[in-house]
């Protein structure tokens, strides 16, 4: 939405103090700023600049050293060892140390905790244990063996495991703070960091305020003194303030103004491959969904080539599998085996699938699509419901913002289908098979369960070999296009607004950019 009153006059890099300011466009408002309760990138785009974790990003998306500067690995891949840097510090000058890692750790695996993201760090040794309440947080495999030393146990070797450290999940809390203000903690008076930004100002619906920690490790090498995030969920109002001068950058676009951008903004407007699936979760727990073949007939109506074309304007790219192509450690994903059927005949058999499930012109399959605030994601669902409609499909609408959306999905709220997408967090099929395990209540969103594939992505955790693993997790996403409790879409590309003013900001495939290592010129 257009923020009434925010950035009234276009904005300038520098005041009369001489500070540089960076005015950040994000999709959408932070939900939490506790980096153990999140699950968004919106989110993750904040606590990047706020928190370090044991390892961090480089402005290109690669992983670097971070609060440790380096680290050993056992010869079997179980046993991690990190060195903390001697100079790490909390914004409140305290040191950074191994502790405070192992607190993190437990914590965010402590069942009242409440995480929803907390099985991405389950290959660390009885974390799975821990998460669910049958071993204590002190026996997960974490240790301090003194204060700048971190060892970390897994339960299997994981090829992926250092990137995974990255993600905000594994970003440390200051325990004092915690412990003293609870859930408090993320408020700003309250608030502790150990990142290149701490936080100042947090005003729902309007903006966060982050500023330069002069206790960051390399704090001599952040240009930046402050940075505005203002939640722009309204894409067409963010192309008009980045245009006036009022945003440097923002991390999406309006697609329907796609021929406009690429004309008027030349190389401002930024398009670049993202590892990521834009999806259609769909309750498969629902009686009128229940059956493979409704599921089945949905998928096979839509003409994806045309929403990536059409709608998105080729900054998608039809999606037939869940697992984007070109993903680390896998080979070519499983295909849907309609994928070249002319759309004509995958109409054809939609509708007799739709007849053997029981449907017909007398008794129509309704369909309630919701989908979060976006005029991109309202014009996808506008263009499927028309798709359906051929197949006897009656399709309605419901809209809501992208913090009620994903909390209504979240807390197994009632469904037909909804909009979702998926962003790897490492380039690993695993990071995008294990949101469908039984057990995997934040991202089941479909309450699909199958204990076959829940048996493969068990082998596929505690094999070695990269080849067996990839064949394991090769069948696994088999019955994902199967069972289709997920309808894969389309794979993003990500879209950028950057302002020629804006220096550091480099394309890459996770489209992460700390702004630790940009700046505001002129």
């Amino acid at each position: 939405m257009l923020l009434a009153g925010a950035c009234a006059l276009p904005l300038v890099a520098t005041s009369a103090s001489a500070e540089m300011v960076y005015h950040r466009g994000n999709a959408a408002d932070p939900e939490t700023l506790d980096q153990h309760k999140t699950s968004t990138v919106y989110e993750a785009h904040i606590l990047r600049d706020l928190y370090e974790g044991l390892v961090s990003y480089s402005a290109d998306g690669k992983t670097i050293p971070g609060a440790a500067e380096s680290w050993t690995v056992s010869d079997d891949g179980l046993v991690y060892t990190f060195k903390l840097r001697d100079n790490g510090k909390w914004s409140n000058g305290d040191p950074v140390t191994a502790h405070d890692f192992v607190f993190s750790l437990q914590r965010i695996q402590t069942p009242e905790t409440g995480a929803k993201y907390a099985n991405i760090l389950y290959p660390i040794k009885n974390a799975e244990k821990v998460n669910k309440g049958e071993l204590k947080p002190a026996e997960l495999g974490v240790k301090a063996l003194d204060d700048k030393t971190l060892e970390i146990s897994l339960e299997a070797a994981t090829p992926y495991f250092i990137e995974l450290l990255g993600h905000q999940t594994g970003l440390p809390v200051h325990k004092a703070t915690v412990e003293k203000y609870g859930s408090d903690f993320v408020q700003p008076e309250n608030f502790v960091s150990n990142g290149p930004f701490t936080l100042a100002e947090f005003v729902p619906n309007s903006h966060v305020k982050t500023v330069k920690n002069k206790y960051f490790h390399d704090a001599d090498n952040v240009k930046i003194d402050s940075v505005m995030f203002y939640p722009t969920e309204d894409r067409g109002a963010a192309l008009r303030r980045f245009q006036a001068g009022e945003l440097h950058s923002n991390n999406d676009a309006p697609v329907e103004q796609i021929d406009f951008m690429k004309k008027e903004l030349g190389d401002q407007f930024r398009v670049a491959p993202y590892l990521g699936t834009y999806y259609y979760a769909v309750r498969a727990d629902k009686e009128k969904l229940k059956d493979p073949k409704v599921r089945r007939a949905l998928s096979m109506s839509i003409d994806r080539e045309f929403l990536a074309e059409e709608i998105w304007g080729d900054t998608m790219v039809a999606g037939y599998s869940f697992v984007p192509p070109g993903i680390g450690n896998y080979g070519e994903p499983a295909f849907a085996d309609y994928k070249d059927m002319d759309q004509l005949d995958r109409e054809d058999a939609a509708r007799a699938l739709l007849e053997e499930a029981g449907y017909s012109e007398d008794n129509p399959l309704e369909i309630e699509i919701r989908y979060n605030t976006s005029e991109n994601h309202k014009n996808t669902a506008v263009a499927i419901a028309d798709m359906w409609k051929p197949i006897g499909v009656k399709v309605t609408l419901l809209n809501t913002d992208t913090k009620t959306h994903y909390a209504h999905l979240r807390d197994k709220g009632d469904y037909d289908v909804a909009r979702a997408g998926w962003i790897g967090d490492y380039s690993d099929p695993q990071n995008f098979l294990f949101m469908v395990e039984s057990d995997n209540d934040g991202f089941n969103y479909a309450n699909y369960k199958n204990p076959e594939y829940d048996a493969l992505m068990d082998k596929a955790a505690a094999t070695v070999d990269l080849d067996e693993r990839a064949g394991y997790l090769l069948e696994a996403e088999k019955l994902f296009m199967r069972d289709l409790p997920f309808i894969p879409l389309m794979y993003y590309g990500s879209m950028n607004l950057v302002s020629p003013k804006l220096k550091g900001f480099k394309d890459n495939l996770l489209n992460i950019h700390p702004s630790r290592w940009m700046s505001v010129e002129g």
